[in-house]
């Protein structure tokens, strides 16, 4: 449980094209509706330094890029994201819904890119001094499926990740399961292959009930 006064550390993860953006406005308007002091933002950004981070892991014409200097430019800004942004907010007693975390770089560089999950988790757990999200919603979704959508345009612009071959997205989402697996209380394996107001109503019902448990009151639930 978080510690009583300060805001709720959410997080959402999937693999590209899992809806994560969507999804999070949505629980944004429920929490508009419940009364909860809230906050959205993303990784990797949030914040100008980390938005100038991540212009540089993201665009497509840097596919040399090392997997080892991914990583090491993940946690990089995701610690400035922490310290400047997050960590300040839930001292305030604000909910910070992010989209992604550590999981993510454990999914993709630890597992995909092969450069071992606790190797990554030690790499993020120096940059973020062992913080890790209260309560994690993890959209599984076939890959393919998540690649159409992001062709068909229901995702958001290409990135450098986008493309990557199949059988890279096959094992991010092996490493998303292999890290459920290490955090079950934490992480919420969520079906993501309905509609996207599908997933986010059964996303928003688990969220009223976890905010409640950690004693946040919906003044609409």
């Amino acid at each position: 449980m978080n510690q009583k006064g300060r805001g709720l550390f959410i997080t959402l993860e999937g693999g590209e094209g899992s809806g994560k953006t969507t999804v999070i406005q949505q629980l944004a308007t429920a929490l508009d509706e419940w009364g909860v002091s809230y906050m959205t933002t993303r990784e990797p950004g949030g914040i100008d330094i980390a938005e100038q981070i991540r212009s540089l892991i993201l665009n497509p014409s840097n596919t040399a890029m090392d997997g080892r200097t991914e990583a090491l430019l993940y946690a990089a800004a995701r610690r400035q994201h922490l310290v400047e942004k997050v960590e300040p907010a839930l001292e305030q007693g604000i909910t910070v819904l992010c989209d992604r975390f550590i999981d993510s770089s454990l999914a993709y560089q630890g597992y995909a890119r092969g450069l071992g999950i606790e190797e990554v988790l030690a790499i993020n757990s120096f940059a973020t001094n062992g913080k890790l999200p209260d309560v994690t919603f993890y959209m599984d979704i076939e890959p393919e499926i998540g690649l159409e959508r992001i062709a068909a345009g229901q995702g958001r612009e290409i990135n450098r990740l986008d493309l990557e071959g199949i059988n890279f997205h096959r094992h991010v989402r092996e490493g998303y399961q292999m890290v459920a697996k290490m955090y079950p209380e934490r992480i919420r394996i969520i079906d993501a292959s309905g509609t996207k107001e599908e997933v986010a109503a059964g996303i928003k019902s688990e969220l009223a009930a976890i905010l409640k448990d950690f004693d946040l009151s919906l003044s609409n639930s």
